[in-house]
């Protein structure tokens, strides 16, 4: 049996594994053990291990991208979708002068956080605030978990 085919059973035998599995309890060592007893190989050896390995990771990804995808169908099913007095579609409102907004300028798109007026009924937004590109964004994103753990230390020394 050649590579290609090996890493192929090995590949629809971790699935389908990972498939039938309680995701709480089961580990990338006991998926291994039982596919490696289901195939009669030994997949401790390390290319092995290093396959296995890739193939829970992929199939994990892909489970985390279908629950965010049905996360926001169920989002926007449930709620259509608020827009601005500047067309700009509000994604949260953080106080009643602040929110969230995405937004189209020249050609870019923009996630701002901005305080908001009112004008001849109008909201219209202030220069107080920030507008971030995808990219920033993205940076901002990233870096969340290292944002909240400072925020969580520095409360634990003002107690």
């Amino acid at each position: 049996m050649d590579d290609t085919e090996t890493n192929g059973r090995i590949e629809e035998t971790v699935r389908r594994i990972l498939q039938e599995s309680d995701m709480d309890e089961i580990t990338e060592s006991k998926i291994r053990k039982q596919a490696s007893n289901q195939l009669g190989l030994d997949l401790s050896q390390p290319h092995f291990k290093a396959f296995v390995k890739q193939v829970v990771e992929a199939f994990l990804q892909e489970k985390q991208q279908e629950e965010e995808e049905e996360q926001q169908q169920q989002e926007g099913s449930s709620k259509d979708k608020e827009y601005d007095d500047g067309g700009d579609l509000i994604i949260c409102k953080l106080s009643e002068k602040r929110r969230v907004t995405i937004q189209d300028f020249r050609g870019k798109t923009l996630v701002s956080i901005r305080e908001f007026y009112k004008k001849d009924g109008k909201e219209l937004p202030t220069s107080k605030g920030i507008s971030l590109t995808e990219e920033q964004w993205s940076a901002f994103k990233k870096n969340m978990p290292a944002i909240e753990k400072a925020i969580k230390k520095m409360e634990s020394r003002s107690i």
